[in-house]
């Protein structure tokens, strides 16, 4: 184990679950408003996974109204409360870029 690892693993956290690209997902965030916090829930579809460590990040995309949304959130980060697997998904790549261009029930 190098010394980045020894000092990264305080920072990492414990409870994560185990999720793939495909999965269906809620990502619950913490959004500061002033000085009030609340949660916001993100669901949509893991189209990617990269990285390792605190660099570890996932990307959701989701569809809102005939638009593509798509965000990118730190594994470890203090923003993401907890993530919730919906549904596994049965994919056979490893990004679903393709994903983007397509709309409704074909998505």
């Amino acid at each position: 184990m190098g010394k980045i690892e020894l000092i990264e693993k305080d920072y990492l956290k414990k409870s994560m679950p185990e999720f793939r690209v495909g999965d269906q997902v809620k990502v619950h965030l913490k959004v500061q408003e002033g000085d009030k916090t609340r949660v916001q829930i993100f669901q949509g579809t893991v189209i990617r996974k990269r990285g390792r460590g605190m660099g570890a990040t996932f990307t959701v995309l989701k569809e809102v109204r005939d638009d593509v949304v798509e965000k990118v959130f730190l594994t470890h980060s203090p923003q993401v409360e907890k993530i919730q697997v919906v549904t596994k998904g049965k994919v056979h790549r490893a990004k679903l870029y393709h994903l983007r261009e397509r709309r409704g029930g074909r998505a």
